[in-house]
């Protein structure tokens, strides 16, 4: 199981980082305005790079109005970044054209956006590399996340599919848990929620414990044991 983290926030990257087993960073311009980067975006996207390392993933949105500029995008955020950037496109009729682009040309495409069954499979038919459903989103708009995940997944085993379904816009944990659950090769999780899985007062409260009933037992200098 893949796990990536949904922020640009620098300090916050290179702790998960360090802390965790992260296959690497995803990014739109949503969390760039929300994570306050206002200065030269190529320059903090490279600084995200260093942080992670070379042979972990960074996944930059494109932010084009027609598969020309889509595609011109994605050769610019190439130019800056190097190879192994993943491109985010939307996935509607014009990202769908774009997709088909940068894939002949030897992108790696992560196909954004995606609220329904049949987007996920057009997403597929163009050999995106990562398809990335928006779980909480689409339960606020009536839609079975799970069940769409699972389906998805399915139709990637049955075909022996390359792409993997990369979860996304998540509201807490449980349905962290439950796009995995159903067969989400991938998931990336905003540090807010990452926070609240370890921050549970009965985790801290067990780890509390083990400490003093150790105290207890061992009253002398514990560095000797």
């Amino acid at each position: 199981m893949e796990f990536l983290l949904d922020s640009v926030d620098l300090e916050k990257i290179k702790y998960y980082n360090e802390h965790l087993f992260l296959t690497g960073v995803t990014s739109n311009p949503s969390i760039l305005k929300k994570d306050g980067v206002d200065g030269d975006l190529f320059s903090h996207l490279r600084a995200i790079r260093k942080i992670l390392g070379p042979k972990k993933q960074l996944h930059v949105q494109v932010t084009g109005n027609s598969c020309e500029e889509m595609v011109a995008d994605a050769k610019r955020i190439k130019e800056e970044l190097g190879e192994g950037v993943y491109i985010k496109v939307p996935t509607n009729l014009l990202g769908l054209k774009a997709m088909q682009k940068l894939k002949a040309a030897g992108y790696l495409v992560t196909a954004t956006a995606i609220y329904t069954e049949f987007q996920a499979y057009q997403a597929l038919n163009v050999n995106a590399d990562y398809l990335a459903p928006y779980y909480n989103r689409m339960l606020n708009q009536g839609i079975n996340a799970a069940e769409i995940i699972a389906n998805v997944a399915k139709e990637i085993s049955r075909s022996n599919l390359k792409s993997k379904i990369l979860a996304a816009s998540f509201h807490n944990v449980d349905q962290v848990n439950q796009a995995i659950r159903n067969g989400a090769q991938a998931v990336t999780v905003g540090p807010d929620i990452v926070k609240s899985a370890f921050e549970m007062p009965a985790i801290s409260k067990a780890v509390a414990d083990f400490r003093a009933d150790w105290e207890t037992l061992y009253t002398d200098d514990l560095s000797k044991i």
